[in-house]
């Protein structure tokens, strides 16, 4: 293809981010690498790298739109392999506190259900079409390394036998979860690097996979959700490929779930509904206990930074890590790599094509960034929630909670709430003028 930008790109981590940012660069590079620590598989299983996985994800509306953008035709690759589509707001029933359940309607969208390893098996398949791509396992990236002038070089990768070999790059992305290339490279370096804002969730949960039993309920999944600040304790069953049930238990701040089945259903049984405990005790299980535990969440400000070093860009949870409870962060991940991909895009005529990039990268994603952090905040309604609490938090709680109820009466604000929740939608939409005097009308009967 004319005007490549570069050689090389290197692409840290083989996680859905990685996964999505390979493809989004792969037209602007002759050769993209994405390594990864991990052992990857050649079937869809879990792997050690990506403990999360064994829990409950959903591939948002808005997410599933994105990789789409990336991989045309993905859609119909998932649910070949086995992927659950569901029409929002009449598939899935919502059991919230008030409203068990909430109005079930057709909302005019549908989400993807289907495991992680299924999803990252379909999405490196995919990847290994692309002639200048090539995933690399078992290789760990000690450090990514400075050219002259600060700006990135490459990085230095040790393989399974100990080996550390240089590569170069001209752009690195760095999607390994937690950031730590990215911030050893920028202190070393001598580059600012970003404020964190951390909260501290205290999240547990746990998670078996059921068989599907005959006489299931008539709705595919339901979510059931706890009553805050009284309550911690939450839910989920989900549908899965292969007519399986992925259910999920929950709770924070030291109110964790047990570890062992007779604990399982005995949590799930104290849950407001019987609807899950009722489910699941018909059901064959198919797996043991799984537990997950995130003690806080954490957002990185790139934004902020007034320079950052030419070349690096990082992606997903290393920028910002949501409470998974929301199953926001694939989605979020898919959206940042088609900026990505179209930034590069807007500058491939350039003579100096990454000059600036990482800024305007940072700059455009922080609306994407607006709907899941808006949502983690609501975290401080909890008074164990670690953490600066928001000046004007009691006011976004109840403007929150009128909108949920103007939702409940209303069918257009149910379907603009779930679509903005299915980050198909700006977070701003809910601020509209005519809705947010409807809020306000609502938070002053209260």
């Amino acid at each position: 293809m004319p005007n490549r930008i570069g050689s090389r790109a290197v692409v840290i981590g083989a996680g859905m981010a990685g996964l999505a940012a390979a493809k989004a660069v792969a037209p602007f590079f002759e050769q993209v690498t994405v390594l990864d620590r991990d052992w990857l598989p050649d079937e869809p299983a879990p792997r050690v790298g990506t403990p999360q996985a064994r829990h409950a994800h959903v591939l948002l509306a808005g997410g599933a739109k994105a990789l789409e953008a990336l991989f045309p035709g993905l859609r119909g690759d998932l649910v070949k392999a086995g992927a659950v589509v569901a029409r929002a707001g009449r598939d899935i029933i919502a059991e919230h506190p008030g409203y068990d359940p909430f109005p079930v309607r057709d909302l005019g969208f549908d989400t993807i259900f289907l495991s992680r390893p299924l999803l990252e098996y379909v999405c490196r398949r995919r990847l290994a079409d692309e002639p200048n791509v090539q995933v690399q396992p078992r290789a760990r990236v000690v450090a990514i390394v400075a050219a002259e002038g600060g700006a990135v070089a490459g990085v230095r990768c040790e393989d399974n036998n100990g080996l550390v070999q240089p590569l170069d790059a001209d752009l690195v992305v760095d999607a390994s979860g937690r950031a730590a290339p990215t911030l050893s490279f920028m202190e070393a370096a001598g580059w600012t690097k970003p404020e964190e804002t951390e909260i501290g969730v205290d999240l547990a949960a746990a998670t078996m996979i059921f068989e599907t039993p005959e006489n299931a309920p008539k709705w595919k999944g339901v979510f059931h959700m706890n009553e805050p600040p009284k309550e911690f304790r939450r839910g989920s069953i989900l549908p899965m490929e292969d007519r399986k049930w992925i259910v999920s238990i929950g709770g924070r701040h030291g109110d964790d779930p047990p570890s062992e089945l007779e604990g399982f259903f005995a949590f799930a049984k104290t849950f407001r509904t019987s609807t899950i405990h009722d489910a699941i005790r018909r059901a064959k299980p198919l797996t043991e206990v799984a537990r997950y535990n995130l003690p806080a969440i954490v957002r990185r400000h790139f934004e902020r930074v007034p320079r950052t070093p030419r070349g690096l860009v990082p992606i997903g949870d290393s920028i910002c890590r949501f409470n998974p409870a929301f199953g926001q962060g694939m989605s979020i991940a898919a959206q940042e790599a088609v900026v990505l991909g179209k930034l590069l895009e807007s500058k491939r005529s350039r003579a100096e094509p990454l000059v600036g990039l990482a800024e305007q990268y940072f700059a455009e994603i922080q609306e994407y960034l607006a709907t899941p952090w808006a949502t983690a905040v609501t975290d401080f309604v909890h008074p164990e929630t670690r953490g600066e609490r928001p000046p004007d938090l009691e006011q976004r709680l109840r403007y929150g909670a009128a909108l949920v109820r103007l939702a409940a009466q209303d069918a257009e604000v149910h379907k603009l709430l779930a679509e903005v929740n299915a980050l198909l939608k700006p977070h701003g939409a809910l601020r509209e003028p005519m809705l947010a005097s409807r809020v306000t009308a609502l938070m002053e009967t209260a």
